[in-house]
């Protein structure tokens, strides 16, 4: 594992140079919210990383459902029994296995791997513009129906989960990088995925912090360039 820190965030990065998988401490004044749990044989090292930091960790927060953002979520809900679980409103049920397509979506099945049925209950199911610490809930679908990516109100950073991919190249959810393809393959609607990157850059972001690659400081410039590789991809014109 390799952390690295940007002002209030603590990127904990897990097989960096093979496959990497991030997960993120968001520091507040009295406690750290974790966004995200990575792989299953991960709790051990998280814990001890909030124990360096010497905070408890009082909230849960999941960007998507993917097996990859919440392979450690039971255990580290057992560990912090009182920790507050956010789950995406739209995620809530894909916990459970269900890959049904709601009225008005892209009919695209849903990719990636899901749980088949995870026995855990959310305290709170989010949705656009909640309020979590010093974060804001943004509703960022494409990578999955629910997808969300959090802003931190105090510097702008954007944890976004998979609509972005910082691996191989900086690239919007969909979007086909070679040497690492995976986000890509996993990824439901590549059209959705592109106006919820529009989004991100729309909140001139500060840091992008992705499931996948290192966090980039000052990211406007790589955040345009890969929405216009999409565009170009996709045959958008804007």
């Amino acid at each position: 594992m390799k952390i690295t820190q940007r002002n209030n965030l603590y990127q904990l990065a897990f097989m960096p140079d093979f496959f990497p998988v991030n997960c993120y401490l968001v520091e507040e004044e009295d406690s750290l919210t974790l966004i995200d749990t990575a792989l299953p044989h991960c709790a051990n090292a998280i814990m001890m990383t909030a124990r360096k930091i010497s905070k408890p960790i009082t909230r849960i927060l999941l960007t998507h459902t993917h097996n990859d953002h919440i392979g450690a979520l039971i255990k580290l809900k057992t560990i912090n029994p009182d920790a507050e679980l956010w789950i995406p409103e739209r995620e809530e049920r894909m916990l459970r296995g269900d890959r049904g397509i709601d009225p008005g979506e892209s009919q695209t099945p849903i990719r990636g791997g899901l749980p088949k049925n995870m026995n855990i209950k959310a305290d709170f199911l989010m949705k656009e513009g909640d309020r979590i610490g010093s974060l804001i809930a943004l509703e960022t679908p494409g990578h999955t129906p629910g997808s969300m990516s959090f802003l931190d109100s105090r510097d702008r950073s954007v944890i976004a989960g998979d609509a972005f991919q910082t691996r191989g190249r900086t690239a919007v959810s969909g979007q086909m990088v070679f040497s690492f393809p995976f986000p890509a393959m996993a990824t439901w609607c590549k059209e959705t995925a592109l106006v919820s990157a529009e989004k991100i850059q729309s909140q001139n972001p500060s840091l992008l912090a992705a499931g996948h690659g290192k966090m980039l400081e000052n990211p406007a410039e790589e955040i345009k360039k890969a929405l216009m590789s999409a565009r170009e991809k996709m045959k958008v014109i804007k």
